[in-house]
């Protein structure tokens, strides 16, 4: 793809609060300058806003002051005026009910900051998992031009001398402890070597993911995704970033022009290949609907079936980032894409480049890292979309974490209404359930939980855990998190909360998944399940006021994005009304 430039100089959207004597002009101006800035800096140069999720509260991005002035560097090296602002900030780690209730939240307060101010292009500083989404989204949204720069994964963990995931060994020594093969001590030991450094997950979970997925989409500079946080290469690329941001505005190089349906096919095609988390149908389906990009289930399916997952790391394989970024990180990955004939390689970047040019001169410093196809941890990556009377708008499995003796599989429903009652019964003895039953979780999408939490990847039974079994069938309305693994059926829609089928699926009810085939099937008549869901009445009262209540009334299915029904499309970036 070719991109036209448009002709500099030209009139810039800052100009309606900066450029002329009049009055308001006067009246904007002056008060920028009690900050001490020169007049010169008025003179028509772009105006570029830092929108930061930086947050003592979101621990992923708590670094992130120190990359805005990095950016800044950048910006001002190029001739633009960089000015930082702050945004909600989407911390997974802390945030309650869940962060993925507040990532629309944060999307409209991106949107709108960008709109109401003098923001002639937008530099997006995200880290955690929700924040790359949200910002994503929010700039789509007003069609000004911008790039995003991640806050980098953290360094690996190290306990007693082996490499541990944040995330991937959280739920790996809950288990152990809960089997009896890890003491609690232990365990808390462990605690103080997860975490060892600033930035975000060091396994390939949602946050590594949305980092990948930006750098695929082309809306961040070639190998973005993978730098650790720590690494002084991560304050580089802010810096080049600030930079090209300020060319950007020049070119009038917008979002619309990189996240074309091209765009998306190559990011739900990479995240095949990374083995990347099942957050990301939900993030990219949110985001092709702010540019107004069909995009579906469908299309991941598609798109994801025949593509094999070739990076070896946590939870699908054994690295961490540190190793993926040692070895070439990103780059690496969409070349080997794009030398299978799999990537659309004329996809336009933030560069200005195709996505081709952008990677044809990479190497692999590590093929038992990124591995050749051949070698490929499972040749069926991607994700699987499966449907049925179950899930009849759709479910979705991660088959690179998931069990090959599960992938087909027929067993007894043991149903929990709502996360509260698994809680209650998961730990009881006297529960009857075994590894041949499927565990079954109500209530805990979008609406239900409300916001949809990372639970889907249910713990399995004490009594099962002693048994030496690892996985079970576990099919839920919620998400998981990318550090995550196990044979995990999540985003079952319509949710339970809005009278799905799942509402009605009882205890004893057998239940068929089969991967291979896309199928996931109650074991019950039609005319039953009818009958059940006309009995059915919602669990969940509407909120009485507030945010919850706006989430409520307009949060959309899973199968769409979770999006909200009033934020669709792109509303563009018109210079609102002076009142002054």
């Amino acid at each position: 793809m070719t991109f036209k430039k448009a002709q500099w100089p030209r009139p810039l959207r800052s100009a309606h609060w900066f450029g002329g004597t009049s009055r308001d002009h006067i009246y904007h101006r002056s008060w920028m300058k009690n900050q001490g800035l020169p007049a010169d800096l008025f003179d028509g140069r772009p105006v570029i806003g830092i929108c930061n999720t930086w947050s003592e509260m979101t621990p992923c991005n708590a670094h992130l002051r120190d990359l805005a002035q990095r950016v800044k560097h950048g910006i001002y090296e190029a001739g633009g005026l960089p000015l930082e602002f702050p945004v909600f900030s989407t911390g997974e780690s802390a945030l309650r009910p869940t962060a993925m209730m507040y990532r629309n939240l944060a999307a409209m307060d991106v949107e709108e900051a960008i709109r109401a101010n003098p923001c002639d292009g937008v530099v997006l500083l995200a880290g955690c998992d929700k924040t790359t989404p949200a910002l994503l989204m929010g700039a789509a949204s007003t069609d000004v031009p911008s790039i995003l720069v991640s806050g980098g994964p953290m360094l690996n963990g190290h306990w007693r001398n082996q490499a541990i995931g944040s995330g991937t060994a959280l739920w790996q020594m809950s288990e152990m402890v809960k089997s009896g093969e890890l003491t609690q001590a232990d365990f808390l030991d462990a605690e103080q070597a997860m975490s060892r450094s600033p930035g975000s997950c060091n396994t390939m979970g949602t946050a590594s993911t949305m980092a990948s997925m930006a750098e695929a989409l082309g809306m961040a500079l070639s190998g973005n995704a993978a730098i650790p946080a720590v690494d002084s290469r991560r304050r580089v690329m802010a810096q080049l970033t600030g930079r090209r941001i300020v060319e950007m505005v020049k070119d009038d190089l917008k979002p619309s022009d990189i996240l074309t349906k091209k765009a998306f096919e190559n990011a739900i095609m990479t995240n095949g290949a990374i083995g990347g988390s099942t957050n990301a149908v939900i993030h990219l389906l949110a985001i092709a609907g702010r540019v107004g990009v069909d995009l579906s289930l469908d299309d991941w399916d598609r798109l994801g079936r025949d593509i094999p997952t070739i990076v070896n790391l946590m939870p699908s394989g054994k690295y961490l980032m540190e190793e993926f970024f040692y070895a070439g990180g990103l780059p690496v990955v969409l070349k080997s894409l794009l030398d299978g004939g799999k990537l659309h390689g004329d996809a336009l970047t933030v560069s200005g480049k195709p996505i081709a040019a952008e990677v044809e001169h990479v190497k692999n410093w590590n093929p038992e890292v990124i591995r050749p196809v051949d070698q490929a941890l499972t040749s069926h990556g991607g994700i699987a979309v499966l449907k049925g009377n179950l899930a009849p708008n759709g479910a979705v499995l991660k088959p690179s974490a998931a069990s090959e003796h599960l992938m087909v599989h027929r067993g007894r429903a043991v149903v929990f209404e709502d996360i509260d009652d698994y809680k209650a019964r998961i730990n009881d003895e006297n529960l009857d359930i075994d590894e041949t039953c499927v565990m079954v979780m109500k209530n805990c999408g979008p609406r239900g939980y409300p916001g949809m939490a990372e639970v889907g990847n249910m713990g399995l039974p004490p009594k099962v855990l002693r048994k030496g079994i690892k996985d079970m069938v576990r099919i839920s309305d919620a998400r998981m998190s990318g550090t995550a693994y196990g044979t995990v059926v999540l985003h079952t829609s319509p949710e339970a909360a809005v009278g799905g089928p799942l509402a009605i699926v009882k205890t004893g009810d057998y239940i068929e998944i089969d991967v291979p085939n896309r199928r996931l099937h109650l074991d019950v008549s039609d005319a039953e399940i009818a009958e059940r869901l006309l009995a059915w009445t919602p669990p969940v009262e509407k909120p009485a006021s507030g945010y919850a209540r706006l989430f409520h009334e307009h949060v959309q299915g899973a199968d769409t994005g979770a999006d909200f029904d009033f934020l669709k499309g792109c509303r563009g970036r018109e210079v609102g009304k002076d009142s002054h």
